[in-house]
């Protein structure tokens, strides 16, 4: 098995950046005195309210679980649940106005963080990595759990 980079292949590839990214976004979530569930979830709802059960299944969640989450941002002021216009029963998490606030400054840093990951790289190969990536990621219908980042 190789040391170097180079002689990594796609699997120990993938796996070692997913822990990199994750290192990252945990340092990120402590820094903003979130868990890292809880930053996830928030960065999810930037991008628009969800159902819960739309929620769950974007983060991989149990209904229990999901709920416990959620009740936890509540208290804490980050997210609110609103009624469903279209089902009654049904309600929508909706970030609050302190919530979006924290959401888009978790996710700068986040952001900022994850990029300097792939300083080393140059611009094409940093374009190559994010064609490959994006060819993967829709191919497996990954679910948008975080959002592009905004170009300057």
């Amino acid at each position: 098995m190789g040391k170097s980079g180079a002689d990594l292949g796609v699997v120990a590839g993938l796996v070692r950046a997913s822990f990199l990214v994750n290192a990252v976004y945990a340092e990120s979530a402590r820094e903003y005195g979130l868990t890292v569930q809880q930053g996830q979830l928030l960065c999810v709802l930037m991008a628009r309210p969800y159902g819960m059960g739309d929620l769950g299944a974007t983060l991989g969640l149990e209904k229990s679980s999901l709920t416990g989450l959620v009740d936890r941002a509540v208290r804490r002021g980050l997210v609110r649940r609103e009624p469903d216009p279209d089902d009654r029963r049904a309600v929508h998490v909706v970030l609050t106005g302190e919530g979006h606030e924290l959401a888009e400054d978790f996710y700068a840093a986040t952001c900022r963080r994850v990029d300097e990951l792939a300083a080393g790289l140059s611009t094409p190969d940093r374009d190559r990595l994010a064609a490959l990536l994006g060819t993967v990621v829709r191919e497996n219908q990954a679910p948008t759990v975080f959002l592009d980042a905004l170009q300057p």
